[in-house]
């Protein structure tokens, strides 16, 4: 059964987002499907993609290359998101669904809920899918596919610190959820706003880190197609 393209794409960028592969090294159709048990063909079409989002570039001599972002290009990306997330809970309090709805809702009481316990782990994901489903409810799916890859990108370049109060996090996220729920698109844009804002604070850069041998360290998942995300 042929693997699709899209699984291989999901599986290289994990990795690079998860630091497996080192800046600027290279990324060999050969090395990438041996290690992913593909053939070259979903590999050379996932590296087109990967090279369109920025992750990957093409260099002289040396090929597909993951990319080295610069500090600038890396606060881009942070103030990308500062515009764009407000827009999407504007949007979403304009065209979410009752299921949207739902959804946000059951994120804040298990958010809430994992802030009073102090799981921090649990609260990384359970962030991570309310601005995932807040972007779904904006009703575009292209607004929704550049705030995804403004995350996977973000997450790459930056580490998020643990906020001193999560409580307050998930407050604020509430109270994006409460303006969606009533419609009021510009108090949800501001109260996105403000949460943004609050919420770069606490992102520091990865960059200076030490090198790894050979650019490639162990995945911290396992590249079984069936088991990736879509």
């Amino acid at each position: 059964m042929r693997i699709p393209a899209h699984s291989v794409c999901t599986a290289i960028r994990d990795d690079i987002v998860a630091g497996v592969y080192e800046r600027g090294s290279r990324l060999t159709e050969e090395l990438l499907a041996r290690r992913y048990g593909v053939s070259r063909v979903p590999v050379r079409e996932a590296l087109r993609t990967l090279e369109a989002e920025g992750f990957v570039v093409t260099r002289r001599h040396a090929g597909a290359c993951v990319a080295e972002p610069t500090e600038q290009e890396a606060a881009d990306l942070l103030e990308m998101r500062m515009l764009l997330e407000p827009l999407g809970a504007s949007r979403a309090a304009q065209r979410r669904t009752d299921a949207h709805l739902k959804v946000l809702r059951g994120l804040v009481r298990l958010g809430q809920e994992r802030a009073r316990r102090g799981n921090s782990e649990d609260l990384r994901s359970l962030g991570g899918w309310f601005h995932e489903t807040l972007a779904q409810a904006s009703g575009s799916p292209a607004l929704t596919s550049m705030l995804t890859q403004l995350r996977h990108k973000i997450a790459w370049m930056y580490a998020v610190e643990a906020p001193v109060d999560p409580g307050q996090s998930w407050a604020e996220h509430g109270a994006i959820v409460d303006a969606v729920a009533r419609g009021d698109s510009e108090r949800a844009r501001a109260v996105t706003t403000l949460h943004t804002e609050r919420s770069t604070a606490a992102h520091r850069l990865r960059f200076g880190g030490e090198g790894r041998a050979n650019g490639v360290r162990n995945s911290q998942h396992a590249v079984n197609m069936s088991g990736l995300r879509h």
